[in-house]
């Protein structure tokens, strides 16, 4: 059960500015187009559709760290499936559900869908992408942990540590037929991975403030916490071949699944 709203404010003000405060909300956004892999949120990993172990893991954390779970589709076996397995479902806008529309607006029709119906929105969203698998229920611990403790920021996301030959300093571009560092300026002063910053790529797991999104504000806002995971556990599984390594993280024990 989610916390309760507290003071409702003017009768005048616009319901989606109306927060219950310490209310989290777990969303799955899983559309049914897909380029890579046809319907690949339903697609097996391990023997089980691949939305299945974000379900899970939202799931091992309820009721005490995320109060309520849904998922926004357009497809119906999508829909059927997170039904089948307990999960809330709203339907999707085709408008929103295209290749080019961005999460924020299918998260943004969430919150006012509930809004509508609720009277309120709860404070923080959990955005549980099928394509990352192997969030933990710690993990989602953790972030919410992170924007429940400082008011002053707006999202926190997970990282994993960026390998040497990815590093921003280590890219090249080519032009007018030649190779050239992308950044060459700056790699003169860090040329071995000794002297080069530390850098990061995404770790799968990303929450915000309902509030801050509602206002215009996106998901991966500049006013941002964060924490790492290990490297694993940021294998985003979007093609072919990522399914074929997340099959061998599973199989090899080099990840826990939920």
């Amino acid at each position: 059960m989610m916390p309760r709203s507290g003071d409702p404010g003017d009768a005048g003000r616009m319901t989606m500015n109306k927060i219950i405060q310490g209310g989290v909300l777990g969303v799955i956004p899983a559309r049914g187009g897909s380029k890579s892999v046809p319907l690949k949120n339903l697609a097996p990993l391990a023997g089980r559709p691949l939305i299945d172990y974000c379900i899970a893991v939202a799931q091992a954390v309820m009721p005490k760290t995320v109060h309520r779970l849904v998922c926004s589709t357009d497809h119906p076996a999508i829909k059927d499936f997170c039904l089948s397995r307990s999960v809330e479902v709203i339907d999707r806008p085709s408008e929103i559900a295209t290749d080019a529309a961005p999460t924020d607006d299918a998260v943004r029709h969430v919150l006012q869908t509930i809004a509508d119906a609720d009277g309120a929105m709860p404070e923080i969203v959990v955005l549980l992408q099928p394509t990352s698998p192997f969030v933990l229920p710690e993990h989602i611990n953790e972030i919410v942990r992170i924007l429940l403790d400082d008011p002053t920021l707006d999202t926190a996301q997970s990282l994993a540590h960026l390998p040497h030959n990815m590093h921003a300093l280590n890219q090249r571009i080519i032009k007018e037929g030649r190779v050239y560092f992308r950044f060459w300026e700056e790699r003169k002063l860090a040329y071995n991975k000794q002297l080069k910053p530390m850098h990061y790529r995404y770790g799968n797991i990303l929450a915000f403030r309902s509030e801050s999104l509602m206002a215009g504000t996106p998901c991966f806002g500049p006013n941002c916490g964060s924490f790492v995971v290990d490297s694993a556990y940021a294998h985003d599984v979007d093609g072919p071949e990522d399914f074929e390594y997340a099959e061998f993280l599973i199989e090899k024990k080099k990840v826990v699944v939920i």
